[in-house]
């Protein structure tokens, strides 16, 4: 309810997001709605996936979180702080595929030593100096993650199974081009990570020894 616009009802911002109105007594009996109504929730709210996520992370690390205003508080005054620092865009591309010929497994080319653009830093992610944005190259998480997009991405935010991730894969100390698979994560394991991308939908396992990092992709910023 933090991302209810202020001039609406619960009511009329279901209507607005073309949600059936139920879903606030359903939340209540059985928690959370399916990513794609709470996508139209916050895509009604002006808001974005990301934002309830850093949102979310903010709160779970911080007790008195509650009483703090999160990325999605659109309405804090402008006196509230010093401008927030801009997330910084780093390049990427396709690089072709992961594994064995025909695999049609997606990898990702991120080349974070090439900076292109800065981007509003959501104020859910004032505090995490490791976040960072990249652009979406290819089409296999569609349609969770459109090409073209911005993501957020934070190597601080905790991970678990059904969270969008992205793995970098092993490369040489200081090479400023890293290899990435962008996937959701089905499971960990201490030989192997499972994961899974959407276009084609294909289920995976890539070994541990091949990881040099997991980081969390909270999201798609507007």
């Amino acid at each position: 309810m933090r991302f209810k616009p202020d001039e609406l009802t619960p009511n009329a911002w279901a209507m607005k997001a073309g949600v059936n109105r139920t879903v606030w007594a359903d939340m209540r009996r059985h928690g959370n709605p399916s990513r794609r109504t709470l996508e139209k929730l916050l895509k009604a709210a002006d808001s974005s996936l990301a934002e309830f996520e850093a949102l979310r992370i903010t709160a779970s690390e911080s007790p008195d979180a509650v009483s703090r205003p999160g990325l999605a508080d659109h309405r804090r005054a402008a006196w509230g702080g010093a401008p927030l620092v801009p997330l910084s865009v780093f390049a990427t591309a396709m690089a072709g595929e992961w594994g064995n010929a025909g695999d049609r497994i997606e990898l990702t080319e991120l080349r974070t030593g090439e900076l292109i653009d800065r981007v509003a830093r959501p104020a859910s992610l004032a505090d995490d100096g490791s976040a960072y944005a990249i652009t979406m190259a290819g089409e296999s998480m569609f349609p969770r993650f459109r090409s073209g997009r911005r993501l957020a991405v934070s190597a601080k935010a905790p991970i678990a199974a059904g969270d969008d991730v992205m793995v970098k894969l092993n490369t040489e100390a200081g090479a400023a081009t890293v290899h990435v698979l962008i996937k959701e994560l089905v499971r960990r394991s201490s030989t192997c990570v499972q994961l899974r991308q959407f276009n084609p939908d294909l289920t995976f396992q890539v070994p541990t020894a091949e990881i040099a990092s997991i980081e969390r992709v909270l999201g798609e910023l507007i």
